[in-house]
């Protein structure tokens, strides 16, 4: 069964490919940023460990999110995909302040300035540091890297074949 972890830059996307995998697939969607809580701080790290080891025990899986230095020795072993979702920082900006203006629960208005400096900083930051940890945690675990829409559809529509299943 195919345990697939989706990593991108906030507004790339991540959720939506995931719920759409996890809806087509029937498999659990397990969203690292609805699970971190607003307003928890570092202390609640274990804790949070705690709840990905035990919700990345099972046999099919859809994780998204980033959170690489607290979760990839979690989920990267088990997975049997990963999947880089490399949107233009434009779209994933907008995405950003659509989602914040409508009231998401999980990405909020007050947050959007710090989201904005985070995907106008990914490539630079971010992306090498992600791609360092993936490379100690999961060097063997197969990588798809998706750039457009097209590649997105052509990926979801054919992932059977791709995703150890």
């Amino acid at each position: 069964m195919a345990r697939i972890v989706i990593l991108g830059c906030a507004g790339s996307g991540k959720s939506r490919v995931a719920r759409r995998i996890g809806a087509r697939d029937g498999v659990p969607v397990i969203s690292l940023d609805e699970i971190w809580q607003p307003g928890w701080g570092s202390d609640r790290t274990p804790a949070f460990r705690e709840m990905l080891t035990r919700l990345h025990t099972g046999d099919a899986w859809v994780s998204d999110g980033n959170f690489a230095a607290v979760s990839f020795d979690i989920r990267l072993p088990r997975a049997t995909l990963v999947v880089w979702l490399e949107r233009p920082r434009r779209l994933c900006a907008w995405r950003a302040v659509r989602r914040a203006l409508g009231g998401d629960r999980v990405h909020r208005l007050g947050k959007l300035p710090e989201v904005l400096r985070y995907i106008r900083n990914f490539d630079r930051i971010n992306r090498p540091l992600i791609e360092a940890l993936r490379i100690k945690h999961g060097p063997d675990v197969p990588l798809v890297r998706l750039r457009t829409e097209a590649d997105v559809e052509s990926f979801v529509s054919n992932l059977s074949s791709r995703a150890g299943r």
